[in-house]
């Protein structure tokens, strides 16, 4: 995963950009893949740890009512995380999780339902994800997909430049 964070922050370096995060399954290990990288702190400007649905509304502007409607592992949800964080922290790129890791269904979502979203100059989406394994490996996994997903939107053919 180092490696890959790695890359992520070097092409951010390289386009001049940041990157903020807002993290729910993954609790934290996305931004702390992020800076166990010497030079982070160059792009990574921050990251919003809303494990709570509550804190999703209130600190990132997630729509109260599909949270309500929808729950919070939605890809709309996810979206709106990613958006949030970057306006909220003022950064150029943005990423979020959310998701069940498990060990039990969430919501009316199986363990392995997972959303990243990513948020930039053109816009945002929303990846789906249903992955498989113990509550640690889709953590990892959610992870590395946020990270291959900016990555590719970074060095691919439409990128933000």
């Amino acid at each position: 995963m180092s490696e890959l964070a790695a890359r992520v922050l070097a092409a951010l370096e390289a386009d001049g950009a940041t990157l903020a995060v807002a993290e729910s399954l993954t609790g934290g290990l996305l931004a702390a893949a992020l800076v166990d990288v010497p030079g982070a702190s160059a792009v990574f400007r921050g990251s919003v740890t809303a494990y709570a649905t509550d804190l999703k509304a209130s600190v990132l502007g997630v729509d109260e009512g599909l949270l309500d409607v929808r729950g919070p592992v939605h890809p709309v949800v996810a979206r709106q995380m990613a958006e949030g964080v970057r306006n909220l922290l003022g950064a150029d790129w943005a990423l979020a999780t959310t998701g069940v890791a498990g060990p039990d269904p969430q919501d009316g979502q199986p363990v392995g339902a997972v959303y990243v979203g990513l948020a930039g100059a053109r816009g945002t989406e929303a990846l789906p994800l249903r992955l498989s394994g113990g509550r640690d490996k889709i953590r990892h996994q959610s992870v590395e997909a946020a990270l291959d997903l900016l990555l590719r939107r970074l060095t691919g053919p439409d990128t933000d430049r």
